[in-house]
């Protein structure tokens, strides 16, 4: 028959607990809620009676502290997360952090910093898998004694954390005065309607975690409402129900293999002149303008060390931009460098690096496979243009605005056949073509006019410098001064044979005018071609 234990019974039946196996450790995953990646875990001692059935923490947690039992019980978790690691780490599985609290009768125990370090070492676990977590009642009135216990953990490696911040009475004199490396956010402040008050004050803890470059972790999320209330102020970290209840080794081991792992990231700190809280809360002007009036913009960071690249947050225009359908959760969710090619990734790469050490907008241009089940494959040009506006440790973050110049590369490109042609043919035609616009007196030659003539690429009052030049000889300069002033007049076409260049060597020179849409001449476009000898 399931009942609650009494004190008695509690500690009456301690010692065999822990022998039996009534007394084991659950664990309960903490995901970042931007990328569904696991972080890390917390290890929780349960009790399971053989007769009364689960007790509550809080019902024996109490008892064994009272009783000068809960060292043993400290260290018993210890000693279980250690076995884990070691079991993972023998079968070459990758591992995720796992923290184990520390209770304040702990810290008063001299010897407990040495007695968890001597089972790391029995195990051979690296303290990059194990942290710490005291909690912030803890602190009150023996500040001083567990800043020593802090400072001796640091020796060793460990990470420390702060469990329940927010609960107790003395919260910005713990940030002042204790530098613990992870705060763990007491979620009790959004109980009831999100935001509020207590959004208020949550939302200034993690500004204040941003400036102090320590990471948080939100505990005890159930709703994902909370979630991406958290999201939405800068807090990615999640710990609760809503990703999973603390479960027995066994099924924490499944979820550990089938859930990507990432490393915790210290706050991303922002460029002094952005307002970070501003930046990430949803109803923010400058989220609304990001949203809705600049162009396709996207945030996402990039780690200089592994050049990983993890998108988080793309606007509607972004989307339009790719097009092919792209939902946003296809950005976010998929490989990011999904459709570059080796090339178009160096170049990118290229940027990001030239703009983390410029501190400067830069800009590229990326050719991209795109894909989808509705629109099938196409290739798309992509112009960029990013900046870094944060960064962390070996991490950046970077806002890149994009536009589609597909058509415009296509154009370019088909124009630069159809010149390169066009120049091949006017060689074997020997054709002389260039363009005169009426209103200046300019003239645009073409490649060959510039290769074998020698003019430069615009000539100015056209046409007495070419006739100074000597192309035109002196008896045919003033018919072809005539011909402009007709074309000026409206004339649409001239034509004649004229000799040009000292050699007198006979052209079929031919005059075209474009007009606007009130009939005035606007350019003409003139050629010249060689009169070829038919008796020879």
């Amino acid at each position: 028959m399931e009942r609650r234990m009494n004190e008695a019974e509690f500690v009456d039946g301690f010692a065999d607990a822990l022998k039996n196996g009534d007394l084991f450790i659950c664990l309960q995953p903490q995901i970042n809620h931007n990328t569904k990646r696991m972080v890390g875990a917390e290890a929780l001692l349960r009790w399971k009676h053989s007769v009364f059935g689960m007790q509550y923490p809080n019902d024996f947690i109490p008892v064994l502290e009272r009783n000068n039992l809960i060292l043993q019980a400290d260290l018993f978790v210890f000693r279980k997360v250690c076995e884990f690691i070691r079991k993972c780490m023998d079968a070459h599985k990758t591992i995720v952090p796992i923290s184990v609290n520390m209770s304040r009768y702990d810290i008063y125990n001299n010897d407990y910093v040495e007695s968890i370090e001597e089972i790391r070492k029995e195990y051979g676990i690296p303290v990059k898998y194990l942290r710490v977590e005291i909690t912030e009642s803890s602190t009150i009135g023996g500040l001083e004694l567990i800043q020593n216990v802090v400072n001796r953990l640091h020796e060793y490696g460990y990470l420390v954390e702060m469990d329940d911040f927010g609960s107790g009475y003395s919260s910005l004199n713990i940030l002042k005065d204790l530098e613990v490396d992870i705060i763990k956010l007491d979620m009790r402040f959004l109980e009831g309607e999100i935001g509020g008050r207590g959004g208020i004050i949550i939302s200034s803890v993690v500004q204040m975690a941003k400036w102090l470059k320590t990471v948080i972790i939100a505990e005890g999320v159930e709703e994902m409402e909370q979630a991406d209330y958290m999201k939405s102020i800068g807090c990615f970290y999640i710990q609760g129900y809503l990703y999973s209840k603390p479960v027995p080794v066994p099924e924490f081991e499944i979820k550990m293999e089938e859930t990507n792992h990432e490393p915790l990231k210290p706050a991303m700190k922002l460029l002094e002149a952005m307002d970070s809280e501003k930046f990430w809360d949803p109803d923010t002007l400058e989220t609304l303008i990001f949203s809705n009036f600049v162009g396709g913009a996207a945030i996402f960071t990039y780690h200089k060390s592994g050049q990983q690249l993890d998108v988080l947050r793309v606007n509607e225009k972004y989307l339009k931009e790719l097009g092919m359908n792209q939902s946003e959760e296809d950005v976010i969710h998929n490989d990011p460098w999904w459709g570059f090619g080796d090339d178009a990734k160096r170049v990118y790469i290229k940027t990001i690096e030239k703009a983390i050490e410029s501190k400067e907008e830069e800009c590229c241009e990326t050719w991209r496979n795109i894909s989808s089940r509705c629109c099938g494959d196409d290739k798309i040009c992509i112009n960029t243009d990013m900046r870094v506006i944060g960064n962390a440790d070996e991490e950046y973050l970077i806002y890149a605005m994009i536009r589609n110049i597909t058509p415009e590369k296509r154009r370019y490109d088909l124009l630069m056949q159809n010149d390169t042609k066009l120049m091949k043919a006017a060689d074997h035609a020997n054709v002389y073509a260039w363009e005169y616009t009426v209103a200046t007196k300019e003239m645009r030659p073409c490649f060959r006019c510039m290769r074998d003539l020698g003019l430069p690429a615009l000539v100015e009052n056209y046409p007495e410098p070419v006739i100074e030049s000597g192309l035109f000889p002196p008896d045919y300069a003033d018919l072809y001064r005539d011909w402009h002033k007709k074309v000026e007049e409206g004339v649409e076409k001239l034509e004649g044979v004229i000799p040009l260049t000292v050699g007198r060597i006979p052209f079929h020179v031919r005059y075209t005018t474009e007009f606007d849409e009130n009939g005035k001449p606007v350019k003409a476009y003139g050629s010249a071609t060689m009169v070829v000898n038919s008796e020879e």
